[in-house]
């Protein structure tokens, strides 16, 4: 269904660079601070732009997920969708990917998954600015209190 031309497979890199990955805690505070967030039944992602001319992956897979080996097998699958995706992912955010617990979530799903989430998450980050309305200080805003004392 989803069957990427050999052409492009040959002249398009699919590696990771250490400079595609979220590392430090700065980072992910940042994220988490700062940042939109969006999700559906198999991926929480939370998402804040980058300015730069990629975008990048952290992982936070957390002890609720079982075991060790359960645990890297969904950071594994989660690399691997990202890595897959890296060219279909819009440019300039920095991505926080979180699995929800369930124990069916297979590549395809995290990949189909990432792939609608970062781009709802793009349309909401790279959104053009809405001008903010102008009060001007003359006109002092309405209160409750100053239309109850005027009935008296």
């Amino acid at each position: 269904a989803n069957l990427i031309s050999l052409e492009v497979l040959m002249t398009t890199s699919f590696r990771l660079t250490p400079s595609m990955h979220l590392r430090r805690p700065q980072d992910f505070e940042r994220v988490y601070g700062a940042g939109e967030r969006a999700g559906d039944g198999h991926l929480l992602v939370f998402a804040f732009r980058n300015k730069l001319d990629v975008s990048r992956a952290g992982l936070s897979v957390s002890k609720k997920h079982g075991s060790a080996v359960r645990r890297n097998v969904k950071r594994r699958r989660l690399r691997e969708a990202f890595r897959l995706l890296q060219h279909d992912i819009p440019k300039g955010m920095d991505l926080i990917l979180i699995p929800r617990q369930r124990d069916d979530s297979t590549l395809a799903d995290f990949q189909a998954s990432l792939k609608s989430i970062a781009n709802r998450l793009a349309r909401k980050l790279f959104r053009p600015s809405q001008p903010q309305p102008i009060v001007s200080p003359e006109t002092p805003p309405e209160s409750s209190a100053q239309t109850e004392g005027e009935g008296k």
